[in-house]
């Protein structure tokens, strides 16, 4: 081989090598965000975990990324998401008004959505017309919320918002709201730490089947994340549902 063509050669493997290494830089510059959901995602002695942090954990390493997951207040978190780049988000319900908002990787755990109340309450709700009169409390900018918005409620007049899960439980506690939205395992998961009986639950008033929870929380990328780098991330997902490292989450959270 003349030098001319060594020249060329190696000329080609270093452009390859570029771009490859291009490639990993840009699907490795990833910010996730995500909030205080337990047992979903949730801090303890110093360390997020729960069930949609381990897939998450789990999913960033089948793509081979490196990624560090903050956890902040969801109106805060869904923010960066909106309008920033290259920004995983978990767990997020899919909704039709979220949908064309945020490129979205695949369902991470499942969900079911109430109107919750404290042990020992009975509101008798047959509708959520019927739960217009009460004070019911949210969490600014998450789903629950959202969807209470586009039924007609409003905060400061029905609804009052916080930035936190665990506010909400405080305030049912205290007497100043009378129901709270949220999904299934949240709910349940803060009256057991807060009472110390792992048999006590939330009360479900008033099941809402509309409220994404067909699709379950899921992570996505903010709009602006290229289509590849979403596309490895849901194969990625795909991978880990197929081995059965996801149901072995799953079990160890949904016991």
């Amino acid at each position: 081989m003349s030098l001319r063509s060594l020249r060329s050669l190696s000329a080609f493997l270093s452009l390859i090598v570029s771009l490859g290494c291009s490639s990993m830089a840009g699907a490795g510059a990833i910010t996730v965000v995500t909030e205080e959901l337990p047992p979903y995602n949730m801090t303890v002695d110093g360390k997020l975990t729960g069930m949609g942090t381990e897939v998450v954990e789990a999913v960033i390493q089948e793509a081979g990324v490196e990624a560090h997951i903050q956890s902040m207040p969801w109106a805060r978190a869904y923010d960066i998401a909106l309008n920033s780049e290259h920004v995983l988000i978990y767990s997020i319900a899919r909704t039709p008004q979220r949908e064309a908002l945020f490129k979205w990787v695949g369902v991470i755990a499942p969900t079911r959505w109430y109107l919750f109340s404290l042990p020992g309450k009975q509101f008798d709700l047959t509708s959520l017309d019927d739960a217009r009169q009460f004070q019911i409390a949210t969490v600014k900018e998450d789903v629950g919320e959202q969807y209470l918005i586009d039924k007609g409620f409003a905060i400061g007049r029905n609804l009052q918002s916080s930035n936190k899960y665990e506010h909400n439980y405080q305030k049912l506690k205290a007497g100043r709201v009378d129901l709270w939205i949220s999904n299934e395992l949240n709910a349940h998961y803060l009256v057991r730490q807060a009472s110390g009986d792992p048999n006590e639950a939330a009360v479900p008033q008033l099941s809402l089947d509309d409220l994404g929870g067909a699709n379950g929380l899921c992570m996505a990328f903010s709009h602006n994340t290229p289509d590849e780098v979403v596309e490895r991330f849901r194969q990625a997902l795909e991978r880990v549902r197929a081995d059965g490292r996801y149901d072995s989450i799953a079990a160890k959270w949904l016991e």
